[in-house]
């Protein structure tokens, strides 16, 4: 008896770190995926200035239940390098608060919110100025 759960476990194991290692491949070629495409793009505009902002992207979406209609957005602004800013206005009924976060080689400084990250990943890929929202399905 006591071998057939320890035998258990570990084909539950084994099923498990196969899914894990699926999931991981899976992310690992969107990223590789996304590199290709960022390259190509890169290469085929020609050169130019690199530190210039020359990828922007605006990702708009409801931050708070009360407040409808995609009024809170995250706009990227990202040169060749892929250093830039990420601006995010949260709007409220009776306020707005206004974030401003760095970006650095395509990754955040601080950590990024799901909507920041998506603006930075659309703007590094050329889907701005306006992306779909999370909503609408994934980038």
């Amino acid at each position: 008896m006591l071998v057939t759960a320890w035998v258990i476990v570990g084909v539950v194991a084994g099923v498990s770190g196969v899914v894990i290692g699926h999931l991981a491949l899976r992310q690992a070629r969107a990223a590789v995926e996304d590199c290709q495409r960022m390259l190509a793009r890169q290469t085929s505009e020609g050169r130019g200035d690199l530190k210039a902002i020359r990828d922007v992207a605006v990702c708009r979406y409801d931050a708070l239940s009360e407040m409808t209609g995609r009024l809170s957005f995250s706009i990227a602004m990202i040169n060749g390098l892929g250093d830039g800013i990420v601006l995010t206005s949260i709007n409220g009924r009776s306020e707005t608060r206004t974030y401003v976060r760095p970006v650095v080689g395509g990754k955040g400084q601080q950590p990024l919110s799901p909507e920041e990250e998506e603006a930075v990943r659309a703007a590094r890929l050329g889907l701005g100025p306006l992306i779909p929202s999370r909503a609408s399905g994934p980038l």
